[in-house]
Formats: C-alpha cells, sequence, structure tokens
C-alpha cells in the first residue's frame, strides 16, 4: 500500500519571539554610545537647572538655600505685570523678534536658492564660504566689528559717507536709538544668513532633477521652476523651521543686544526680556524675581511652539 502524506493547513500566524529592549540596545551599542555625549549634556545643562525654578516662588536667599527660604506663591510673577518696565521690554522683545524673523528667516532661503541657480562651483563655494565663516565668530568679535565700522572716530561707514559728500559731520550710529533696531538685525542676518542657508541647499540638492528638465522641456524659465518647483519641494523643511522659530518669538538675543546695546542711551530700545532678567538677576541680585521673568517666558514660548505646530499640522508638516 502507498502512504499518503497529510498536509495540516492552519490559519494562525507564525509569532516570531520578542526580542527584549535590553537586546536590542546591546546590538546598537556604538550608535548608543555616539549619542550619550548629547544626552548628557542635555542633562547637565537642561533638565538638573530645572530644580532651581522653586526659587521663582520663594523669596530665595543664597544663604538660606531652597528648601529654608520662604514660599512667596506668585508674588513675584505679579510684580513682574505691575513693573512699570513691563511695556517697555515686552515691546522691545517683540518688535526685535518680528523684525528678526520678517528679515533673518527669509534670507537664508533666498541665499541658498541664488546659490542653487550659480553654475561655476568656484564661485559658489568661495561664496558659501565667505557667507559661512561670520557664523563661527563670537558675538564680541562681531559687536566689535561693527562698533569700529560705525564709529566717529575713524569708522569705515561715515568715512565713505564723507567721502561721498553725503554727510557734513560723523554720525553716532551707536548712540542714536532710532539706528539701532536696523544696525541690530542688519548684524544678526550677516552672520547667521550662511550657515542657516545649508539646510535648504541640502533641502534643494535632494530634489529629482527629472523635474527641472521636464520643466524645461516645456519652456518654463529659471524664475518659473523656482516658483513651481524649488519652494514646494522644500516646503516641508521652510514650514518646521518656521515653527522652531515662532516658538523662539520672545528670545529676541542676549549677547547681541548686550554688546550693541552696551550705551544707556540705548536703553529704551535694546532692553529685551533677556537683558532685563540678567540686569535682575545678576546686577540687582533679584534672583527669584528674575527666576520667575525668565519662567514666564518660557511657559509663553511653549505656548506659541504648541499653537505653531497645531495650525501646521493642517498643512501636513509638524514636528508632531
Amino acid at each position: 500500500m502507498r502512504e499518503t502524506a497529510t498536509v495540516v493547513h492552519t490559519d494562525r500566524p507564525v509569532v516570531k519571539p520578542r526580542k527584549s529592549k535590553l537586546v536590542s540596545w546591546l546590538k546598537q551599542w556604538p550608535l548608543q554610545i555616539m549619542v550619550l555625549p548629547a544626552l548628557v549634556l542635555i542633562l547637565v545643562f537642561s533638565y538638573f537647572p530645572m530644580y532651581g525654578v522653586i526659587i521663582a516662588f520663594q523669596d530665595y536667599s543664597v544663604f538660606k538655600g531652597f528648601w529654608n527660604s520662604p514660599w512667596v506663591g506668585f508674588k513675584h510673577f505679579i510684580d513682574f505685570f505691575q513693573s512699570p518696565e513691563l511695556t517697555l521690554v515686552m515691546r522691545n522683545t517683540l518688535v526685535i523678534s518680528f523684525l528678526k524673523l520678517a528679515f533673518g528667516f527669509p534670507a537664508p532661503i533666498i541665499l541658498a536658492i541664488l546659490l542653487n541657480e550659480v553654475r561655476s562651483m568656484i564661485f559658489k563655494r568661495v561664496v558659501q564660504t565667505v557667507s559661512y565663516l561670520p557664523y563661527f565668530l563670537s558675538w564680541v568679535i562681531v559687536a566689535n566689528f561693527a562698533i569700529s565700522m560705525l564709529s566717529t572716530d575713524n569708522g569705515s561707514v561715515n568715512i565713505l559717507l564723507g567721502k561721498l559728500h553725503l554727510i557734513d559731520e560723523p554720525i553716532p550710529y551707536l548712540s542714536v536709538p532710532e539706528y539701532f533696531w536696523t544696525i541690530l538685525v542688519t548684524t544678526n542676518v550677516w552672520k547667521e544668513i550662511g550657515f542657516a542657508s545649508i539646510v535648504y541647499l541640502a533641502a534643494i540638492a535632494s530634489i529629482d532633477p527629472n523635474l527641472y528638465e521636464a520643466a524645461a522641456i516645456d519652456g518654463a524659465s529659471r524664475f518659473r521652476m523656482t516658483y513651481l518647483i524649488t519652494l514646494p519641494s522644500i516646503l516641508p523643511v521652510v514650514v518646521i523651521f518656521s515653527i522652531l522659530a515662532i516658538g523662539n518669538l520672545l528670545n529676541a538675543g542676549f549677547e547681541d543686544l548686550l554688546l550693541l546695546g552696551v550705551n544707556p542711551a540705548l536703553r529704551d530700545v535694546s532692553d529685551v526680556i533677556d537683558t532685563y532678567v540678567f540686569r535682575m538677576g545678576i546686577n540687582l541680585n533679584r534672583y527669584s524675581f528674575a527666576t520667575a521673568v525668565g519662567l514666564f517666558k518660557a511657559i509663553v514660548s511653549v505656548g506659541l511652539l504648541t499653537l505653531a505646530n497645531y495650525f501646521a499640522r493642517r498643512t501636513g508638516n509638524s514636528l508632531w
């Protein structure tokens, strides 16, 4: 007799044994070790200092410490909202932030698009190097460079305008409040534009060249290609960076304002939340008050970031 084999079919899915998280982690140990320094950096400088936020609700004394200083609740927040300097500080913060956003945000996008259209690789690399260099200079160097250029004594700007017979007397630019915001925003754009354009250049480089070839066959001009292909292709990157920029709307700057606005005559146009916190906390030793102002800024920034992400999600691009 011939024996027949029976094949039993089952609908049960084959269950693979799950690997433990520890095993997965150990298999990726080189990557985990690479991430470890960044994780330690974030913990030390971002999370551990959060413990000190409690002094915003205390009359903190260095000698009494965290737990022995008396608790005062929202007293310092109320003092800030009732402060006569509140209107001035908030006005300067919002105006400077909006100016930096209006001019500083589109500038690297425009530079990246223009560099993408350059056909000479030598010229392109020279422009990239020249535009990247200011980013790696500290604000101390940049501010002194700007002060030297705008000085009334042998300042290159005043000398040039004098040679062109546009002015009769040197203008003390960094002593006149009307010029300060223009100088500040221009200096920021000059310093940041090159490095910020790297991300947009990378996004443009990832665009399929066949799209440009098809558009050229249809007779589209370079401007038309930029409008219909380049800008829509880098839109997700632009949206992500715009969300981050809106979240940082109350971060009007610190080093640049502290160094360029050192003249007391500029206090009415250069005093923002960060410099106000520095002055109150370090110069006047009002640690609890300064912490309360800083905490207020952080809460508003998180709210702005969440709101911007909510609206960006409707376009299909968001941080979370």
